[in-house]
């Protein structure tokens, strides 16, 4: 492979572990549009490629997250369970599915995050008084306080997880985007919690989706180990810059320019571009 095409992939990797750090997304949101529209991968392609970029990203940012005490391992792997069905159901479908379904597919899910982005939607979680159940948690916050809180519907979201799963595999993005609002808004999880969780998640996730596109040869591993190199290390460098930036205004610019990315991927569905 040309030493160019190396170097730009390890850079795309960095950037999409970076941002994907600061925003708590698993940096597929930056990788597919570009496999799409720069280096000209089809989109299954690009997505099955994607997934293994997120894995190395989420090893490195959970080591950072768990580190930080805010990951909830025990309520992540309740939610993986039905997120990793998800993900072999989506992989599965997204060889078959044609290229323009997939196109559309992922400029939605692009649009969905832009919007989650732009208007910062999260809920301030009141601490729990209850103590000792199997879904209350406590974790350490910034100001070194210890504080409680109780998880609320469990079991009713185990089909929104394996729909998280699907859109996942299906476009090659994390699912943070879907995992964040629904543990923090549905689930009644601290922001800070619910972010760190999905950074843990989101590795096993990609890991389920990528093994069935590995098994039917959908993966280029040339361009998956230069994003992965690149991913590994941008994520840990995104997490530390996370812990002293306040993102929110970056976080409604970022989520405009999804929005273009989502016009310019349907404009390339409608054979336009």
């Amino acid at each position: 492979m040309d030493p160019v095409i190396i170097a730009g992939l390890i850079a795309l990797g960095i950037a999409a572990g970076l941002l994907g750090g600061i925003f708590g997304l698993g940096g597929g949101i930056v990788f597919v549009p570009v496999l799409l529209l720069v280096f000209g991968l089809p989109p299954s392609v690009a997505a099955a490629t994607s997934l293994i970029g997120i894995i190395a990203g989420s090893a490195g940012a959970s080591a950072m997250q768990i580190d930080s005490g805010h990951a909830n391992i025990r309520l992540g792997l309740f939610l993986e369970i039905a997120t990793a069905i998800g993900a072999v159901i989506g992989a599965a479908l997204a060889v078959y599915l044609d290229d323009t379904i997939l196109l559309v597919i992922f400029a939605a899910v692009l649009v969905m995050s832009g919007f989650r982005m732009a208007t910062n939607k999260q809920k301030e979680i009141e601490e729990s008084e209850k103590r000792g159940g199997m879904f209350d948690f406590s974790y350490t916050d910034d100001d070194g306080k210890e504080r409680h809180y109780s998880v609320e519907h469990p079991v009713g979201s185990v089909p929104m997880c394996i729909g998280a799963g699907m859109i996942s595999s299906m476009t090659g993005v994390g699912g943070g985007t879907i995992k964040v609002p629904l543990m923090n808004l549905y689930m009644k999880v601290p922001i800070k919690v619910a972010t760190a969780t999905s950074s843990y998640m989101i590795g096993i996730t990609a890991l389920t989706g990528a093994v069935v596109y590995i098994m039917d040869g959908v993966v280029d591993f040339d361009y998956a180990a230069g994003i992965a190199i690149g991913a590994f290390a941008g994520s840990m460098l995104g997490v530390l810059v996370a812990r002293r930036l306040n993102a929110r205004h970056l976080k409604k610019y970022f989520g405009v320019l999804l929005f273009f990315i989502a016009a310019i991927i349907l404009l390339q569905a409608g054979g336009i571009l």
